[in-house]
């Protein structure tokens, strides 16, 4: 995921997300380098790819709203861990990651680009 830097410059960093609806959902700390780029800018950038064959990309544009609220920082920590860990320690890496100083951010997608089957 890419982010906006105060001077213009990009910050890119790896995620762990969710889809939800046409949104792209992560946590990150309010005092990350991230956390803080979407504060004063919320412009992101984010490519996911597919590492077999025959290989498949998607890079998508939008704008983050954050949200400090416990209950959904919680409720899509848990989400987000249950992709990425499994169902049976998601509780434990919600609770870990959805606690005060994180950001709960939401992406509006505006632009899909992509290619499917590259090596096709």
């Amino acid at each position: 995921m890419a982010t906006v830097r105060a001077d213009g410059s990009p910050h890119i960093a790896p995620v762990w997300f969710v889809l939800d609806g046409g949104d792209v959902v992560f946590n990150t700390g309010a005092a990350t380098v991230k956390g803080r780029n979407l504060a004063r800018d919320g412009r992101v950038s984010l490519c996911v790819d597919d590492e077999r064959p025959p290989f498949s990309f998607a890079v998508l544009q939008g704008r983050a709203r954050l949200s400090e609220d416990p209950a959904e920082l919680l409720h899509w920590a848990t989400r987000i861990a249950s992709r990425y860990v499994g169902e049976d320690r998601a509780e434990e890496f919600g609770a870990r990651n959805g606690v005060p100083g994180e950001l709960l951010v939401r992406v509006e997608v505006e632009k899909v680009t992509g290619i499917a089957d590259v090596a096709d």
